[in-house]
């Protein structure tokens, strides 16, 4: 039997959901809405439908009517891609309307609004799932079952460094992400991703965190030392921002130009913000220490200035040590080529007995985004879900444990002090 599905903010991210549906999905799943503040951005999603997909457009609802959708659509499952600090909003109102939710990373963006969700989901018993598609990476699933196995041992310490380039880690100071009320800031919006990793690898949870960094690249205050002395509100319309190697142009991009540009008469936002101007209160350069309930404990960074795209990371165990590094394609929203999102450039991952010689481990890659990882999400979100010996599928205590490293990151950050997860969210355990 199909299950109805409308989805909420049809922006950047939303067309993995919704293409997926009406491309692969059509005998399970039944797109029957879109809800957003922007009837333009909505109106093109629908041509997307029509002229990509070959199927018919959705009925559209503004961010005001959700409830009436809700009560005229009757899904079953509300897919929210609005921007973060909204997620909580529809989180809550679509469970206490009757529907479950599958939700993009983060799942929200502060502990009170986190808090917020746990609650609704104790007191209306729906369910919210958590979109972490980098646990599908064969490569990390597969570091997920060396730990597991014991090849190395106890892991005692896990060092983690992520990159974002000068063309996707750019992109976060471009857009709504650049003010932290909207995103959480990296740690929240980024780094949720690499948290949950950790958590997922190490099967454990954070207990403790401490933070440093700051806004050292990007932003009005570091203009001089990047050698700009003139300056641009947004790329669009100006002379100055030709010559701006970050710049991007919506005009050229047919994508951008019809998602950004076309819709900003309704709502004002500016897709192609300059890098160097004011109104950037997130950090670009970040250091994490986190203690975890098995005693392991981490060191991770990230930075979103460099030369390339990517993650090095190592844990160190009783019996060895695994090495592994991945070097990734930029995100889409960027301006890259969306054929090419999440594609791997490179990746080695190495095991380090004790007492053994090192030898490489190679993994299987298959179609697909992230090394073929994504079709098994969405598998597993629209399809008839396989047996998975590794628990993929994230819940919203998993939502919540992954943004919660970052949100007591954030406070860290405030306070120079190092944060105790307990002391932000009830989990509500039973």
């Amino acid at each position: 039997m199909k299950k109805k599905y409308v989805l909420v903010g049809p922006g950047g991210r939303a067309e993995f959901f919704y293409g997926a549906m009406v491309r692969d999905f059509q005998e399970t799943c039944e797109l029957t809405a879109f809800c957003d503040v922007n009837q333009t951005r909505m109106d093109y999603a629908n041509k997307l439908l029509k002229d990509k997909y070959g199927t018919n457009p959705v009925n559209t609802y503004k961010a005001e009517e959700f409830e009436q959708m809700i009560e005229t659509e009757k899904p079953d499952i509300v897919i929210v891609t609005s921007v973060d600090r909204t997620h909580h909003r529809y989180i809550i109102r679509a469970m206490e309307l009757g529907c479950d939710v599958i939700t993009e990373k983060p799942m929200t963006v502060d502990a009170e609004k986190t808090q917020q969700i746990i609650d609704a989901v104790e007191r209306t018993g729906r369910e919210v799932r958590v979109t972490f598609n980098y646990r599908y990476a064969p490569h990390n699933t597969k570091i997920r079952e060396l730990i597991r196995d014991g090849v190395i041992g106890q892991v005692n310490s896990v060092h983690f460094e992520w990159a974002l380039d000068t063309q996707h880690g750019a992109d976060y100071f471009r857009r709504w992400h650049r003010d932290k009320r909207n995103s959480g800031g990296l740690l929240v919006h980024k780094s949720t991703h690499h948290f949950d990793l950790v958590n997922f690898w190490l099967d454990t949870e954070p207990e403790k965190v401490y933070a440093i960094g700051g806004l050292r690249y990007y932003g009005r205050e570091n203009a001089e030392e990047r050698g700009v002395t003139q300056f641009y509100s947004r790329a669009h319309g100006s002379e100055i921002a030709k010559d701006d190697p970050f710049a991007i142009d919506l005009e050229s991009n047919e994508h951008l130009k019809n998602m950004y540009l076309d819709a900003e008469k309704e709502d004002g936002y500016h897709r192609d913000q300059s890098v160097f101007g004011d109104g950037i209160n997130i950090e670009d350069t970040l250091g994490v220490a986190v203690t975890y309930k098995n005693k392991a404990i981490l060191t991770y960074s990230l930075n979103a200035y460099l030369p390339w795209e990517g993650f090095h990371v190592v844990f160190n165990g009783t019996k060895g040590r695994i090495e592994a590094e991945v070097r990734e394609q930029s995100y889409i929203n960027s301006g890259g080529d969306k054929e090419d999102e999440g594609k791997l450039h490179s990746k080695v991952l190495r095991v380090l007995p004790m007492f053994g010689e090192p030898y490489e481990v190679e993994v299987e890659e298959k179609e697909g985004g992230h090394g073929g990882g994504d079709p098994v999400l969405l598998n597993d979100l629209f399809g008839v879900p396989e047996e998975d010996e590794f628990n993929r599928a994230a819940s919203h205590v998993d939502g919540a444990i992954s943004i919660l490293t970052g949100i007591a990151g954030n406070v860290s950050l405030n306070t120079g002090q190092a944060v105790y997860i307990k002391d932000l969210v009830d989990l509500k355990r039973k």
